[in-house]
């Protein structure tokens, strides 16, 4: 019998839009026990994204308690319940992105109900201390608990005969603001490509790296999808796509130059090229983004064991899985360069170890 887990989320903002955070606590239902905490400030942003934030990161937690958990996730939050439980529509772009990443990471294994603010306290708690610091300029974490908790079977031990998973990682190929050097992140433009970027879908399509691929995964975001069916067209097989493979949440930097960002924000720019806590302002920090990558990593993993794996996706995932791969932390993330269409190859073995193949081939 599955083991069941209990999410509190809760999330908002002072001036909706305003300084932002979010908090979420994971508990055994039967005992009241707290099993981990999660909260982030997250800079400028509404109370309905704060509060997708915070379902998403519970929802993450649970995962690296139980994988296999039976959910219970209960907002005071109506909108979200209603249109997580698929009642209401979700109207806004930026509000089905969001959705789209809960419902990725919850699978059927979650329900949803409201509960009243009085009985969500503790994650409220935790957004209003991550509202606090956002509302006094601070980038600030919570998070609590074991990484995995709870009763484990033992793992199979590993075929050495099994052959190993292949992940050939393309870069969106160009789109204009690609081409000007603009930061373009998950919610902001979402350009399609350029005559150039075209023509670099249609190199990385030819390519000896992607021949033989089973399938080919992608972010949601236009470019990444563009790109993705060149090549899918080419070896005739599907594309799946996944919002856990979209880029960073660049908040009020999208659509700039990073010149532009150092002369408005020097010591938040600094920071984060050398954190993996510090965030865009209204944006996401590398350790967000690194969770939902490497779940989806894990997830990718599973589902395509043995197989050799095209995934088109941007920047920063495709960084954050070379750095886990090579065992770099997050002060590397920045000073790893990669081109538009260009293929990085990695091999990941059953015994669970991996290695670097090739970095960026143009």
């Amino acid at each position: 019998m599955s083991r069941t887990l209990r999410v509190e989320a809760d999330g908002g903002s002072r001036g909706n839009p305003g300084p932002a955070g979010y908090g979420a606590v994971v508990k055994d239902p039967a005992t009241g026990e707290v099993l981990a905490e999660v909260a982030e400030s997250i800079g400028r942003a509404t109370n309905n994204v704060a509060e997708y934030r915070g379902l998403i990161a519970g929802l993450r937690a649970a995962a690296s308690i139980d994988p296999g958990a039976r959910v219970e996730v209960r907002m005071d939050s109506k909108l979200v319940v209603e249109q997580m439980s698929g009642r209401w529509q979700v109207k806004h772009a930026d509000m089905r992105k969001l959705a789209e990443e809960a419902r990725a990471l919850a699978g059927s294994h979650v329900d949803y109900g409201w509960i009243p603010r009085a009985q969500n306290s503790h994650a409220d708690r935790l957004a209003n201390e991550a509202m606090d610091a956002a509302a006094a300029g601070r980038q600030w974490q919570r998070v609590t608990g074991p990484e995995v908790s709870g009763t484990q079977t033992a793992a199979a031990p590993a075929d050495p005969d099994a052959p190993p998973t292949v992940v050939v990682l393309v870069r969106h190929a160009s789109t204009a603001l690609t081409e000007q050097r603009r930061v373009s992140g998950r919610y902001g433009e979402d350009p399609g490509l350029s005559e150039r970027g075209q023509a670099e879908a249609r190199e990385a399509a030819a390519c000896r790296d992607v021949r033989g691929a089973d399938v080919v995964i992608s972010s949601t975001m236009r470019r990444s999808q563009q790109t993705a069916r060149v090549i899918a067209e080419a070896l005739g097989v599907e594309v799946l796509t996944d919002p856990q493979w979209d880029e960073t949440d660049f908040g009020d930097w999208d659509g700039l130059t990073a010149g532009e960002v150092v002369k408005r924000w020097p010591a938040e720019f600094a920071a984060w090229n050398e954190s993996g806590t510090a965030a865009p302002p209204g944006g996401e920090s590398l350790r967000t983004v690194e969770e939902r990558v490497l779940a989806a990593r894990d997830a990718l993993l599973r589902r395509w064991a043995g197989k050799r794996v095209v995934l088109v996706t941007h920047g920063d995932p495709l960084r954050v899985l070379l750095r886990s791969v090579l065992g770099a932390g997050p002060a590397l993330q920045r000073r790893i360069h990669v081109d538009p269409g260009s293929r990085t190859l990695l091999r990941y073995r059953a015994d669970g170890t991996s290695e670097v193949l090739a970095v960026n081939r143009v």
